[in-house]
């Protein structure tokens, strides 16, 4: 599975890479084309939901950010992010949050927590 991430910081970056090997770290949305899950930092990318749901329309989209920055969460989930998770819910395991509602992989429609 092609994982594409738009997440800059290097902290974040190494748990990722640590949690999911093969993942791709990117800085533009076009880097997304062809991934099969795209994973948005918010707090540095919330702008890139709708572009990154542009360019790979199938794709798993998923995305992080603050618990207390609400409207950017809510605005995610408006744009298209197949799942929204709060940042210490997200990194307490990167790899569940790849698997659709079910824990079965991404699904269509997904289940928008």
């Amino acid at each position: 599975m092609r994982v594409v991430a738009l997440v800059d910081d290097l902290m974040d970056r190494s748990r990722l890479a640590a949690a999911l090997p093969g993942v791709e770290f990117a800085s533009s949305v076009d880097a997304c084309r062809g991934a099969e899950t795209v994973v948005d930092d918010l707090g540095r990318h919330a702008e890139a939901v709708a572009a990154a749901r542009a360019v790979a329309p199938d794709a798993w989209l998923v995305a992080f950010g603050s618990h207390v920055d609400e409207a950017t969460l809510e605005a995610a989930r408006a744009a298209g992010a197949d799942r929204v998770l709060p940042r210490s819910r997200f990194f307490r395991d990167p790899a569940e949050a790849m698997t659709g509602p079910e824990g079965g992989g991404p699904e269509v429609g997904g289940d928008r927590t």
